[in-house]
């Protein structure tokens, strides 16, 4: 009885038909019965009379096509001709070792696995005497199926593989990577396996690899991931849209001639452009993926595109000119030839996708994945240097202007990454908020692995998406608040925490230490962390083993350690930040915010998220035992709940800050993620499941469109957003002339008072940094608190210099705290006055303001 079929491709092989048989037959005494099938694709060596002379021998056929070579064909043509139900699939020019065909097929075999691979890329594989371009060549093909395929080598040629498999591979597959073709059609159904080869390139006859091949598995490769992207798609797309840009750039000048803002320009160009492109896209560029007629959902996800490209080049506009000093009519240029490629991807994977090959839900949410976040980084990099600080950032650039080894009220990892960024990229937004960039990346790239551990590389790629599109984790990878290390901590501490408590590996408590003690120099919030991991191990009993063990002690010494600056600065101020927190919970009073919390939850999570965090936490049945381990259920339980306990425990008496729960999330964002690849939902669980979809492109269009908003603005829309908090580059412009005008009614330099704790001094710092013609403090000259700069700039007493107070609102001008008589700690002041802040020439806020001719000193009320 056969056990299995070796199915060998052929063209002008002949030189290694012998060699390969000598060895293969040397084989047959301890690798079972096993029959040969060569598929010859039109040699003209004798190659064919070579394996002739071999069939009396040998259990062996020969299949001659008369059809053009391919190499796909030449395989399911062997395997419907082969007489076993196991089929390997090997080269005939000796680069694919015989040696190892029973380690290849044996998993197979023992079914165990539906595929087993020869893989070049897993520990013990290996390629010798291969040049250096063909190594780069295979591993490139091998990364770009990365993210399709759960497997290191996907572009191998020696594998075996269920011969009923054979069946699903799609009628148009072509080209020479068949294993593709199987695992793209059989996505997470299939059990499958690497064995490590050693690969050795050919020693006689030519490599039928060319760049035409290379091409066409491209090709390929893009089709079954359900895009439209070929040479002739994108060279019918190039051509259409340089039309595109002439219209685009000739409406766009039109415009600016005729005194129209930056943004209406382009927003007006843009349509135009727009229009003309979809009308030749459908008809000739991708005419055979259209109906012939106006499809309204197409032309929906057209415009959906088209906004997602429009708001992303308004951002590469504004940088070009008002960055970079490039002249609009030139600017306009490259800003429409970076966004074409989010046009072209879009259409050929969104608007106009594939009908030959559709890709299976699971495939559809990898591609989606990639593209999400991709545009989202863009996005956050495209405007991170171009969005104005908020107040909250530009009090962080007051920190790293003051290093210290801890500050009043937060450790000192934020201000230590500004200080890294703008040390490199100097005082700018894009200094500032690197650090925020970099930790985004991080937070990705552990939530990636720990997702993966706990589920698979769909769920894992699934939670990086939804992390990057919710509120959570887009304004975490984009302003420069604590918070930005306090997440990349976070899910660091849990990928290191679940696999030393939950996979039992004792290298993960250095980087436990390590990551922990980093997150408490980020936020005291991580400690939280410290308390699931303590639960964990009181309910978990393989976990509470670990209670005997010297490792997590040592982690816990070693985080000791890293958080030690903070330890140093508390004990050289007596204790004053430790104090602070653990007061200001009640500072304010007693008030029941249970409510607030749920809504700030809603907020950061969506609607959607929100409802399905909570079934994924408090989900029992039994459907969920079954598809992952119970320890690791319970793990993310407890990772989630005991930190969501102690923040619904303290709303029960105080309000919670709005961002306080954001990193909680992080836990149960893997179970969120896996459940969206479930097929199996019922009542809520799929109502939610349906409306993902929608969440992540409302999420998407909200970030891109008000950053576009508070850069460039949005034609037709009134700045009315952000009159409070924002736009204080234009605000500090308008001081600096109050200033100026003091200066000469006076003759002194005035002091700036910022009328708020800490916002409007620290904002009014960073945009006159340059200047410098500012003496700026906070509310804290006049006795109330200012945080840190209580420390930076104490309260002083009497002067006669002018003092200019600067608030947000009239009523901040006449009180720090309820009752205290500002007004009468100052000389002759005069009246409230306010200025209209413009920008480009709309007004977008109104500033407060009063001059007094000195100032008495602190009132005893006011002490």
């Amino acid at each position: 009885m056969t056990q299995f079929s070796i199915v060998v491709p052929t063209l002008n092989e002949s030189e290694n038909i012998d060699l390969l048989l000598t060895q293969l037959s040397a084989l047959k005494e301890t690798s079972g019965n096993f029959e040969i099938i060569f598929v010859d694709d039109g040699s003209n060596d004798g190659t064919p009379e070579k394996i002739r002379a071999w069939q009396s021998r040998e259990n062996i056929k020969l299949i001659e096509r008369r059809e053009s070579p391919d190499l796909t064909a030449s395989i399911l043509a062997g395997a419907i001709a082969a007489n076993s139900e196991v089929i390997v699939v090997m080269d005939a020019d000796l680069s694919h070792p015989p040696g190892q065909l029973l380690s290849v097929v044996s998993p197979v075999l023992g079914g165990r696995y539906d595929v087993s691979i020869g893989s070049r890329y897993v520990a013990g594989g290996s390629t010798e005497n291969w040049p250096l371009h063909r190594r780069l060549l295979s591993r490139a093909g091998g990364l770009f199926a990365r993210p399709l395929c759960d497997v290191n080598d996907a572009t191998s040629g020696f594998f075996a593989f269920r011969r009923e498999l054979a069946k699903t591979v799609s009628s148009s597959a072509h080209g020479y990577k068949i294993l593709l073709e199987l695992l793209m059609a059989n996505q997470g159904k299939l059990r499958v396996t690497e064995v490590p080869i050693c690969f050795r390139d050919r020693a006689h006859g030519l490599s039928k690899l060319s760049f035409t091949h290379q091409k066409a598995y491209l090709q390929r490769l893009m089709t079954l991931a359900g895009g439209t992207v070929s040479l002739s798609t994108a060279g019918r797309f190039a051509l259409v849209g340089l039309l595109g840009v002439l219209i685009d750039a000739l409406v766009f000048q039109w415009m600016i001639s005729r005194g129209a803002g930056l943004a209406l320009a382009h927003f007006i160009s843009f349509f135009v452009a727009a229009t003309a492109n979809y009308s030749l896209n459908s008809k000739w560029a991708f005419r055979a993926h259209h109906a012939g007629h106006l499809q309204w959902h197409q032309f929906g996800r057209f415009l959906m595109v088209g906004a997602f490209a429009l708001l992303l080049r308004g951002g590469v506009l504004a940088l070009l000119v008002y960055v970079w000093h490039v002249p609009p009519l030139i600017a306009i240029f490259p800003a429409i030839v970076t966004t074409a490629v989010v046009n072209y991807l879009g259409s050929a994977f969104y608007v106009f996708p594939t009908d030959k090959c559709r890709p299976s839900s699971e495939t559809g949410w990898r591609i989606a994945a990639i593209g999400v976040v991709m545009f989202v980084l863009l996005l956050r990099l495209v405007y991170s240097g171009l969005a104005q600080l908020i107040p909250d950032e530009a009090y962080y650039w007051q920190y790293a202007q003051h290093l210290d080894l801890s500050f009043y009220d937060h450790p000192p990892m934020v201000a230590w990454l500004i200080w890294l960024g703008t040390a490199a990229l100097g005082d700018n937004e894009f200094g500032v908020r690197i650090g925020a960039l970099f930790c985004g990346l991080v937070a990705m790239i552990y939530l990636y692995a720990f997702a993966q551990n706990l589920y698979d590389k769909s769920s894992a790629m699934r939670a990086v998406l939804l992390f990057s599109v919710l509120p959570l984790g887009f304004a975490s990878g984009l302003l420069m608040t604590p918070d930005a290390p306090l997440v990349a901590a976070w899910v660091a501490t849990l990928y290191y925490m679940e696999r030393a408590l939950v996979a039992d590996q004792r290298s993960a408590w250095l980087g436990m230490g390590i990551a922990f003690g980093l997150g408490l120099l980020s936020k005291y919030t991580l400690g939280l962390l410290g308390i699931a991991a303590l639960v964990f191990v009181i309910v978990d009993p393989t976990a509470r083993r670990w209670m005997r063990r010297p490792h997590p002690y040592l982690a816990a010494l070693l985080a000791l350690l890293l958080f030690s600056p903070v330890i140093i600065w508390n004990m050289q101020n007596d204790w004053a930040s430790f104090a602070f927190q653990s007061t200001r919970l009640l500072a304010d009073g007693y008030e029941f915010a249970v409510h607030n919390l749920i809504v700030h939850i809603i907020i950061l999570l969506t609607p959607v998220g929100f409802l399905a965090a909570a079934l994924a936490l408090f989900s029992v049945d039994d459907q969920g035992v079954e598809l992952f381990q119970r320890r690791r259920k319970v793990f993310v339980q407890v990772f989630t709940g005991v930190p969501l306990l102690v923040f619904f425990t303290l709303s029960t008496f105080d309000l919670p800050k709005f961002h306080w729960t954001g990193p909680v999330w992080l836990a149960i964002l893997p179970t969120v993620a896996w459940m969206i690849g479930q097929d199996r939902l019922i009542n809520m669980a799929k109502w939610v499941h349906t409306y993902w979809r929608a969440t992540i492109v409302a999420c998407m269009f909200c970030y891109a469109f008000v950053l576009h908003y508070v850069v460039l603005g949005i034609p037709g829309l009134s700045y009315h957003l952000f009159t409070e908090h924002y736009f204080w580059r234009e605000t500090t412009q308008e001081i600096e002339k109050v200033a100026e005008d003091v200066r000469r009614e006076f003759g002194q330099e005035p002091i700036v008072v910022g009328m708020s704790k800490w916002s409007i001094a620290s904002a009014l710092y960073f945009y006159n940094h340059q200047n410098k013609n500012l003496d700026v403090r906070s509310r804290n000259l006049f006795g109330d608190s200012g945080a840190m700069y209580d420390y930076w700039l104490p309260s002083q007493q009497r002067t006669d210099r002018p003092i200019i107070q600067v608030g947000m609102h009239a009523i901040k001008l006449d009180q720090i705290r309820e009752g205290d008589p500002v007004k009468h700690m100052l000389k002759n002041p005069g009246e409230i006055e306010y200025r209209v802040i413009k920008r480009y020439g709309t007004s977008v806020r109104r500033v407060y303001y009063r001059v007094s001719q000195g100032y008495d000193g602190v009132m005893p009320a006011a002490r």
